[in-house]
C-alpha cells in the first residue's frame, strides 16, 4: 500500500524526502545541476545522484547546499534522518543494518556474489532481480543499497576487509560494459586505506566457509558479532562462542586468500578479459 502523503505531497520517508527538497531548492533557484556545481565546488553529477536518491553525500556538501539555498540547518536534519532511517531495508535486515551503521571495523567472505558495499547500482539491480524483486520494489532497494555504500567514506570510516571467491568474480553481468564498470569500481575501492580485498581462488578446494556468506562487526563497546546469510535466509549471531568459532573459520580462510597485492592483479587481469563493448 502506498504511504500516505501529507498537505505538501512530498514524501514522508526520510531518503526520498531529502532528495525531493534538494530538487525544489535547486529549481526555485533557478539552477541546472552544472551551474550548482560550479558555484559551490563540487561535481555536478554528486548533486545529481543526491536528487536521484542514490548517495545522501556528506555533511560538509550537506552544509554547503544549506548555506547557499539559505536554510540553515534544515539540510543538514533531513540528511541525518535520512542517513539514519533503516525502513528502507527489508525488516529482517533492519536489525543488522542497525548494527553495521555502528561498527568500527567489518570483515566479510563472499560465496559466489560481491559484498553491497561494493557493488555498484547496476549490479545490485541485475542480482536483485535475479532474487526476484521488480518495479518500484527493486528500484528502492537498489537506492538502500547504493546508501550502504556510503559507511565506507568519510574521515571516520570503519575498516572494512572482504574475501571474495573465485566464483564472485567469474559471475559476470550481462551487459559487459557494465562488469567493466564493476570491476573498476571494486579495483578503485581497494586502493582505499580503509578497504583490503582477498581473492580465494577454486584450486585451494573445501573450507571453513562453504555455504554461506558471512559478516563480522566490531562494536564500539568491543564486542564482536557476526551475521550469516544464504540465498534465503539471514541470521544474527551474538552469543561469544559461536562468534569466536566463525572467527577462527574466517582466519583460516584467510591464510588460503591471495594476498592483497596477489588479489588486486586477479582482479585487473579479469578485467582484462572482459570486452569493451556490450555483449547483450
Amino acid at each position: 500500500m502506498p504511504q500516505r502523503r501529507l498537505v505538501t505531497g512530498r514524501s514522508q520517508e526520510p531518503r526520498r524526502r531529502f532528495a525531493e527538497e534538494l530538487r525544489q531548492l535547486r529549481l526555485a533557484k533557478g539552477d541546472s545541476l552544472r551551474q550548482l556545481g560550479e558555484r559551490l565546488g563540487w561535481d555536478w553529477s554528486l548533486f545529481g545522484k543526491m536528487e536521484n536518491g542514490e548517495t545522501l553525500g556528506g555533511p560538509e556538501v550537506v552544509q554547503a547546499l544549506d548555506q547557499y539555498y539559505g536554510t540553515p540547518g534544515l539540510l543538514l536534519a533531513l540528511w541525518e534522518l535520512a542517513r539514519a532511517d533503516r525502513t528502507q531495508f527489508r525488516e529482517q535486515y533492519r536489525r543488522y543494518m542497525a548494527l553495521e551503521a555502528e561498527a568500527t571495523s567489518l570483515w566479510h567472505f563472499a560465496v559466489s556474489v560481491l559484498p553491497g558495499l561494493l557493488q555498484t547500482p547496476e549490479y545490485a539491480r541485475e542480482l536483485l532481480a535475479a532474487g526476484g524483486l521488480k518495479g518500484e520494489e527493486l528500484e528502492q532497494q537498489v537506492k538502500a543499497r547504493m546508501g550502504r555504500r556510503e559507511l565506507l567514506e568519510g574521515d571516520d570510516a570503519p575498516t572494512f576487509r572482504t574475501i571474495l571467491t573465485e566464483a564472485a568474480l567469474l559471475t559476470p553481468l550481462r551487459d559487459a560494459r557494465e562488469w567493466r564498470a564493476q570491476l573498476e569500481h571494486l579495483l578503485e575501492m581497494a586502493d582505499r586505506d580503509n578497504v583490503t580485498v582477498h581473492v580465494l581462488l577454486n584450486r585451494v578446494g573445501f573450507h571453513a566457509l562453504l555455504g554461506f556468506d558471512v559478516w563480522y562487526l566490531l562494536l564500539p563497546d568491543g564486542r564482536t558479532i557476526a551475521y550469516t546469510e544464504n540465498g534465503y535466509r539471514g541470521e544474527l549471531i551474538e552469543e561469544t562462542a559461536p562468534v569466536v568459532r566463525l572467527q577462527k573459520a574466517y582466519d583460516s580462510v584467510r591464510d588460503l586468500a591471495l594476498s592483497p597485492a596477489e588479489s588486486r592483479n586477479y582482479i585487473l587481469r579479469t578485467l582484462e578479459g572482459v570486452p569493451c563493448e556490450s555483449t547483450t
